[in-house]
């Protein structure tokens, strides 16, 4: 067991070749360099696994067995890195707000703020497609862009608001105070994450990966592959389809998703 992380092996990871010195241009480059290498994925939670949050558990999957996550495990990953380098992350619980009030959603996501001279800046690596691939301002309505992409924090009172534009609409992502929290919190969200009938990703299977020239996001059996702009929309047939595409497009070779069962899917079973 390890406290630390094994940074030239995370380095090769997400083929990463810049400076490592604590400021913007690190932080930024860094972010960009882990989400293009390392995707979002919950199939250990569909194969009945447990996620492990602790930094040698979050290396032996994400760097040595080259697999991806979600957002605890990104999170974790990437905050003790950036550690390691002089930064000073904070790590953080969020309400995902994308389908039900902040009301009635539990603190079951992680991200990051990380304090520099320019000021303070949210890193989201593990939010599946709308995650931001560049640092975003913790600053209300200032836009972080890349591409087609933008991000900004809206505040609200006491909370802050991840919101993004996509193709039709802006949404709110999720909501936070922004407290300081601690290991045992993640854990457990993670544990309700990864285990409560009412948590989505028990029932399905999401993903995606980031591509020279665009993404590809998974949810259940729809995918869409973007490339420069335009979209492909097709249908996995069965586990085989999912097992193909997972080595194609996510470089995860894993023939235990021959026996995954989706609750989503359920002729699949």
């Amino acid at each position: 067991m390890t406290d630390t992380v094994d940074l030239d092996a995370y380095f090769e990871r997400i083929r990463w070749g810049g400076g490592t010195r604590p400021h913007y241009d690190t932080l930024a480059g860094i972010l960009l360099a882990h989400m293009a290498s390392i995707p979002f994925e919950n199939l250990d939670v569909l194969l009945g696994r447990g996620i492990r949050l602790d930094p040698e558990g979050v290396q032996r999957k994400l760097v040595r067995a080259r697999r991806g996550g979600y957002c605890f495990e990104h999170a974790t990953l990437l905050a003790a890195v950036l550690e390691q380098l002089g930064f000073a992350p904070v790590r953080h619980t969020a309400r995902v707000v994308l389908v039900a009030p902040r009301t009635a959603s539990p603190r079951t996501h992680m991200f990051l703020t990380v304090p520099l001279a320019a000021g303070t800046f949210v890193l989201d690596p593990g939010f599946g497609a709308l995650a931001p691939r560049v640092p975003v301002p913790l600053q209300h309505g200032v836009a972080a862009r890349i591409g087609a992409e933008t991000n900004w924090m809206a505040r609200d009172g006491n909370h802050w608001i991840m919101r993004a534009r996509t193709a039709d609409k802006d949404v709110d992502c999720w909501v936070s105070t922004l407290e300081r929290e601690h290991a045992a919190d993640f854990e457990l969200g993670n544990h309700y994450t990864a285990t409560h009938p009412a948590s989505p990703f028990v029932h399905r299977i999401m993903l995606r990966a980031l591509t020279g020239d665009g993404r590809v996001t998974v949810m259940n059996r729809d995918v869409t592959i973007r490339r420069a702009g335009v979209a492909q929309a097709l249908q996995l047939a069965d586990r085989a389809a999912l097992q193909a595409l997972l080595l194609e497009h996510f470089g995860i070779d894993l023939p235990e998703v021959a026996q995954l069962r989706v609750p989503a899917i359920p002729e699949w079973d």
